[in-house]
């Protein structure tokens, strides 16, 4: 009987013990699943194409500045016609292109050019003329001004644009409609010395 109760209390001693060994080679307990990621919100195509055009450096020349900093209030409205740059000053050395403290006009070997007013007013800017939808997306794929007239010309990166979608040009279309038209007569382009009309 007395190696019958050594018995018990030997095994009651080792069974707490067992037991700890016995939950250490156990795997751990799976974690809870992960809530699944929230779905990024819906964008509409102008907010697409505001992302766009910010990325796509658009405000970099047609947006004039102050001390580098775009004036809101005419954002996108290309080169100030109260701003008259009709000559570069002399360009000397190995430089070839220069541009104002703005951005919105250059000069080099294909003449004189001025940042579009790419606004949609009425009169002077997208909604101007010709410029539809269509036509814009004809311009950035052709680098022809309104889709069929003139070269587009540097340093305007059409040849870069020419590769995004439809959906990304729509969309950037759709954002430029729904700023606020600026009214702005920008000057057409001038050819460099010598070249023919």
């Amino acid at each position: 009987m007395r190696f019958f109760h050594h018995r018990v209390a030997l095994l009651s001693a080792f069974v707490p013990v067992a037991v700890a060994i016995s939950g250490c080679s156990q795997p751990p307990a799976a974690a809870p699943p992960a809530a699944a990621p929230a779905a990024a919100p819906v964008q509409s195509p102008a907010e697409r194409g505001k992302v766009l055009v910010q990325v796509g450096g658009c405000h970099d020349c047609h947006s004039p500045k102050d001390k580098g900093a775009i004036i809101q209030s005419t954002m996108l409205s290309g080169h100030p016609s109260s701003l008259k740059i009709t000559a570069p000053d002399k360009v000397t050395g190995p430089w070839v292109i220069g541009t104002n403290d703005m951005l919105t006009v250059w000069s080099g070997p294909w003449g004189i050019s001025y940042a579009a007013n790419i606004t949609p007013d009425p009169d002077t800017g997208l909604k101007a003329g010709a410029w539809s939808e269509d036509a814009f997306i004809k311009a950035m794929r052709t680098g022809k001004h309104i889709g069929t007239g003139r070269d587009i010309q540097l340093p305007m990166p059409w040849f870069m644009y020419k590769d995004l979608n439809d959906e990304d040009l729509k969309a950037i279309w759709a954002y430029l409609m729904s700023i606020p038209p600026v009214k702005n007569e920008v000057p057409d382009p001038i050819p460099p010395a010598g070249a023919k009309k």
